[in-house]
């Protein structure tokens, strides 16, 4: 079997790397799977680059303008709204003329248009669209945040700031005659993506299933190390919080600092206990400033040998995320031993089993998320058991058999 993983990334952002992963956990399962991208960031003989850099450049930025003039000049919300406007044509492609499925994954920015996805469908190739946001069951946004009207009608879209029929509302509709006419199988990374899509007026239709990321388990050791990390302290309770970018809205930023605010006002034994350590971009570092509790900010850890050893050195791994569809850092962190603490807006629930194996807070509840640090630090789960459960949901071996399943299943895909 051929199998070709559309991205607009290798390396760049939380889809890139699952579907990298995806790619070599098929590959180790006995499927010849190759990746297709526009950002080709790594050297991996199974990625390829599509199209050619004055086009990809021309389909982001002339994507990028119809945002912006529709939107209201606005620089604020830009990379929050994606219309699938511009793309690559990859009928004629090599690898996708050879391949038995297209499985199309993060295609935004200019990777793909809503009218490449048809031309694929007209082209007789089988659809798979794994999704790792919302954007597919909304009109132009990747998280609805309090927005329901995907559910019903996008019009006056909050992102946009405009009344009635605007573009969501026309993007949304060219969504659904597209899942109307093309023979796609969605794949959702989470429980909760899944409901979302379900209740979407675009998707309620759409055949639709559940598969987790794939997890490279033994690439994270659970052993707890001792003697800290880049200075980090061995004596207090370490609480480590990452992300591509840590201050996006989505990834609660705002909530980490009222929560740091409201352990050291209203709990200081607590706040004497332990140790807060970030990593990832911070485009403004002025809010550290903000941050009431002990921290260390390590900026961006590149590789996985790293990361793996900063969780090794920590205990909780902290998540105040405003939505997440099934968060890496996680992920990562449990199969790394640390008890993961954070709020249920999102996928954390297919991770995180309540009081079990981490602690699901009340939503944008800053004395909340304290009870969860304070419940994680006395739990007394074990590390192995908390890699055990990783291993048991999201193994690589096992996810892949899941798609090979699936991509066996003609009457599905």
């Amino acid at each position: 079997m051929k199998v070709v993983v559309i991205n607009h990334s290798d390396m760049q952002g939380g889809a890139a790397i699952v579907s990298l992963r995806l790619v070599h956990a098929l590959q180790d399962a006995g499927v010849d799977a190759r990746m297709l991208v526009i950002d080709r960031q790594s050297d991996d003989a199974l990625v390829g680059v599509m199209g050619g850099k004055w086009r990809n450049k021309w389909n982001f930025l002339a994507e990028r303008l119809g945002v912006f003039l529709r939107n209201g000049l606005r620089r604020d919300t830009l990379f929050k709204i994606d219309t699938g406007s511009h793309g690559i044509n990859l009928v004629s492609h090599p690898w996708v003329k050879e391949a038995d499925v297209v499985c199309l994954n993060w295609v935004n920015q200019g990777t793909l248009s809503l009218k490449n996805v048809k031309q694929l469908a007209q082209a007789g190739k089988p659809l798979v669209w794994t999704m790792h946001d919302m954007w597919n069951c909304t009109g132009v946004c990747h998280y609805s945040f309090e927005c329901e009207r995907y559910k019903v009608h996008c019009h006056s879209c909050p992102l946009l700031e405009t009344k009635g029929n605007d573009l969501s509302t026309v993007i949304q509709e060219k969504k659904r005659r597209l899942y109307e006419q093309a023979p796609i199988h969605f794949v959702a990374v989470s429980h909760w993506l899944a409901e979302c899509c379900r209740q979407s007026t675009s998707m309620r239709d759409s055949r639709l299933s559940v598969i987790y990321n794939a997890f490279p388990i033994n690439d994270f050791d659970c052993t707890r190390l001792e003697g800290g990390f880049e200075g980090i302290p061995s004596d207090k309770k370490i609480i480590v919080m990452g992300a591509r970018r840590l201050d996006v809205e989505v990834k609660g930023f705002k909530e980490l600092i009222e929560t740091s605010q409201y352990i050291a006002r209203n709990k200081p034994e607590l706040a004497a206990r332990i140790h807060l350590v970030l990593y990832g971009d911070l485009h403004d570092k002025s809010l550290l400033g903000e941050i009431e509790i002990p921290c260390t900010y390590l900026g961006t850890i590149a590789s996985t040998e790293q990361l793996s050893l900063l969780y090794r050195h920590s205990d909780i791994v902290l998540s105040t995320a405003l939505y997440e569809n099934l968060p890496g850092t996680l992920i990562e962190g449990q199969a790394s031993g640390c008890l993961p603490v954070t709020f249920g807006k999102g996928g954390q629930a297919d991770i995180v089993e309540h009081l079990k194996t981490g602690y699901i807070a009340e939503y944008k509840d800053a004395a909340s998320v304290a009870q969860g640090i304070e419940w994680a630090i006395d739990a007394g789960v074990s590390r192995e058991f908390l890699h055990s459960e990783v291993e048991r949901k999201f193994a690589a071996s096992k996810i892949a058999q899941q798609y090979i399943d699936l991509f066996q299943q003609p009457t599905s895909v």
